[in-house]
């Protein structure tokens, strides 16, 4: 950051059931509003899961609510499109990016899938990709989690999330006495549950990994033109 270079702090928020349940929390209101007795998987309109990349220079974020599995697929495509429409036109002269992310999850340290997805990436936008992991235990450190996603539930807090458009103008209306800005979109991708990377495509990797908690940090650098596995 000293030098401008683009870090973001990821991660998935708690999936939401989306239709009229009652939203943990208290408001001021005249009149309550009537919400299910019951939250039954089966009457909700769907299940959402927002993924939040946080700039932690201009403090702003950009949420993505995806409705199918929340897998490294889903998490990369997130940061992917943070970067075309924030990151790429924010960091013009980027040379690297630094993400911080949790040790477990879609993001998790020992996913092939993130790793796979992220040396796309890396190819993809041409600058090496760091990735520092916080420990087990440590993950509320990630600047996301106080940052953010705290500010998001504080903001709906007592609302019912009766459907997606409500949802997303939760998030974009989440804001703080420090000039937090929040963009929100949806995702409707399909991603599927499950998919390998195999050793021969883990060693197609161009990885290394640092010296500080090895297992925890390493940097993605882009592969050379015509080297893809």
């Amino acid at each position: 950051m000293a030098v401008g270079q683009p870090v973001i702090s990821v991660d998935a928020k708690k999936s939401e059931l989306i239709g009229n349940f009652k939203n943990r929390g208290q408001r001021y209101c005249k009149k309550a509003d009537a919400v299910n007795a019951y939250d039954f998987p089966s009457e909700a309109e769907c299940r959402a899961t927002p993924y939040g990349i946080y700039d932690s220079q201009a403090n702003h974020a950009l949420v993505r609510v995806g409705q199918s599995a929340v897998t490294a697929e889903f998490a990369v495509a997130s940061i992917k499109s943070w970067w075309r429409q924030f990151g790429g036109i924010r960091y013009p002269q980027a040379r690297h990016l630094l993400i911080e992310a949790d040790a477990g999850g879609c993001n998790g340290h020992r996913t092939r899938l993130w790793k796979w997805e992220l040396q796309k990436l890396a190819d993809e936008i041409a600058i090496p990709i760091t990735v520092c992991h916080y420990p087990s235990g440590a993950s509320k450190w990630n600047p996301i989690e106080h940052r953010l996603f705290s500010q998001i539930s504080r903001n709906w807090a007592g609302h019912p999330l009766r459907n997606l458009t409500v949802m997303l103008g939760f998030l974009r209306g989440t804001t703080t006495t420090k000039g937090l800005t929040v963009d929100a979109e949806l995702d409707t991708a399909s991603y599927a549950k499950g998919i390998k990377i195999t050793d021969k495509e883990m060693k197609s990797l161009n990885i290394r990994r640092r010296r500080f908690c090895p297992d925890l940090s390493y940097t993605i650098k882009p592969r050379e033109s015509g080297s893809n596995f």
